[in-house]
C-alpha cells in the first residue's frame, strides 16, 4: 500500500552510455519507437537462453522480478504497485476503461479532435451503446480549456486526452483538466505514452483517475508490453473485460473455481502476459527512475530548445506550436515538427536514413523526438544534412 520511493543515483551520462550501442545513428525517433539500452537488450538475451536451456525452472523468479517491474512503474508515477496492471499496449489499457465502465445510453465521453487512434477508436466504439464521444477541436495542439470545460455536461462520464499530442508536440496541462474533472465528477483517463518517461507525475497529488501507457517509445522498453494505471477507489468501477486464471486472488489454485477478483489492479491482467518483455521493461523503468525524472525533463526540454534555435537558423520552419519565447514554456514537450520549404519530406527523411539519421514523417511534415541521451553531436548531423542542399 506505500508508494515506493525512487533513488536518483545516476547521470544523465550514466543513461548515455547504456545507450552506446544506437551511437553510431543520431536518433530521433522516440515518439515512434526507441532503441533499447544495455541492460534492457541483455535481459532479454537471457531470458531467451534461460528459457531455451531449463524451460520454465526459473519462472517464480522471475514473477518476483515481475513485481520488481510493477513496484517500478508505479514509483514512477507515484502510484501504488496495487493500482498497476501489466498490459500488451496503451490500447488494452484504454479499452480496460472504455469496455469496463457501466455505460448507460445518453452517456459521454469529451475528448481532443487530434488524439491519436488509440485514444478514439475505443469511444467512438461505444456508439452503439448509445454514448457520444464529443471532439473539441485544438490549435495546433494548444488546448481551449474554456471550450473543454463547456464541452462537459451532466451525462459526460470520461474526459480522456493525451499528455502529448503525437502530430502536434503540444503537452497539455494536466492540472488544468483535472480542475475540470473534479468541479464536475468526471473521470479523468490519460493516454501518457508520449510523456511517462522523460516528464514528471505524482498521481497521488494530481487527481487522475486512469492512465495507460506502452513500453516501447519514451520509457526505452520493449513492444508488446506496458501497463495502466486504475486508482485504488475505482477498482469495483471497473468491470473485467478479460477475465481468466490471473483474475482472482488465489491464481494457482486452479481447482478452486471461486470467482474471487484480486483486490488490485492486477485483476484485469486476465491470463498470462509477456513475461520476457515485462522483465526487459523492468530494466528501462529503474534505469529511467535511477536518473530522475526532472533531470529527464530538463535534458529533453533544453536539447528540443536547441532544436528549435537551430533549425530556425538553418532555415526550417518549426510548426510545434511553442510559442516565441519558448524557454520556459509549459507546452513543450520533446516533440518537435519543422518543414523544409521547397524540399518533399519523404524523400529528406529517406536521406536521412541513409546518412544513420533516424526520424519520422508525419501528415506531410519532419517530426523529430530527442531522448534525453542524445547529444550535441547527433543534431550537427541533422543540421548538417539540412544545409548540403
Amino acid at each position: 500500500m506505500t508508494i515506493t520511493s525512487v533513488d536518483t543515483t545516476r547521470t544523465i551520462a550514466d543513461l548515455r552510455e547504456e545507450m552506446s550501442r544506437s551511437a553510431q545513428m543520431a536518433y530521433f525517433d522516440h515518439a515512434a519507437l526507441s532503441p533499447m539500452p544495455r541492460v534492457t537488450a541483455e535481459r532479454i538475451v537471457q531470458f531467451a537462453n534461460q528459457s531455451a536451456e531449463v524451460g520454465n525452472i526459473h519462472w517464480l523468479e522471475w514473477l518476483a522480478e515481475a513485481e520488481q517491474c510493477r513496484a517500478a512503474a508505479a514509483a514512477m508515477m507515484g502510484a501504488t504497485s496495487e493500482e498497476i496492471t501489466f498490459t500488451p499496449s496503451t490500447t488494452f489499457g484504454i479499452n480496460i476503461v472504455a469496455e469496463g465502465l457501466d455505460w448507460r445510453e445518453g452517456d459521454n465521453v469529451v475528448t481532443l479532435a487530434d488524439e491519436f487512434p488509440t485514444n478514439l477508436y475505443p469511444w467512438l466504439h461505444l456508439e452503439s451503446r448509445g454514448v457520444e464521444t464529443r471532439q473539441i477541436p485544438t490549435d495546433n495542439g494548444a488546448v481551449d480549456y474554456d471550450q473543454l470545460a463547456a464541452a462537459c455536461d451532466a451525462r459526460t462520464r470520461v474526459l480522456s486526452v493525451s499528455w502529448v499530442g503525437y502530430q502536434t508536440g503540444y503537452r497539455v496541462d494536466l492540472e488544468r483538466i483535472a480542475e475540470i474533472c473534479q468541479a464536475r465528477g468526471i473521470l479523468f483517463n490519460l493516454d501518457a505514452i508520449q510523456g511517462l518517461g522523460v516528464f514528471p507525475i505524482d498521481v497521488s497529488q494530481l487527481p487522475v483517475d486512469f492512465l495507460a501507457t506502452g513500453g516501447q517509445k519514451w520509457l526505452l522498453g520493449p513492444e508488446g508490453i506496458g501497463f495502466a494505471y486504475i486508482r485504488r477507489e475505482h477498482l469495483e468501477k471497473l468491470r473485467p473485460m478479460n477475465v481468466g486464471w490471473n483474475s482472482v486472488d488465489h491464481p494457482f489454485d486452479y481447482t478452486n473455481i471461486d470467482l474471487m477478483f484480486k483486490p488490485s489492479a492486477a485483476r484485469f491482467a486476465g491470463g498470462g502476459w509477456n513475461m520476457c518483455g515485462t522483465l526487459a521493461m523492468g530494466q528501462s523503468l529503474k534505469l529511467l527512475n535511477s536518473v530522475g525524472a526532472e533531470a529527464l525533463a530538463k535534458q529533453v526540454l533544453d536539447y528540443t530548445d536547441l532544436a528549435c534555435e537551430r533549425l530556425a537558423s538553418a532555415g526550417a520552419v518549426v510548426t510545434t506550436n511553442r510559442d516565441p519565447q519558448h524557454r520556459g514554456g509549459a507546452q513543450r514537450s520533446g516533440i518537435v515538427f519543422f518543414d523544409l520549404p521547397g524540399r518533399d519530406p519523404v524523400e529528406f527523411r529517406k536521406q536521412c536514413l541513409r546518412r544513420n539519421i533516424v526520424l519520422s514523417c508525419r501528415a506531410g511534415r519532419l517530426r523529430i523526438s530527442p531522448h534525453a541521451y542524445n547529444t550535441e553531436e547527433d543534431l550537427d548531423r541533422l543540421l548538417e544534412l539540412i544545409n548540403e542542399n
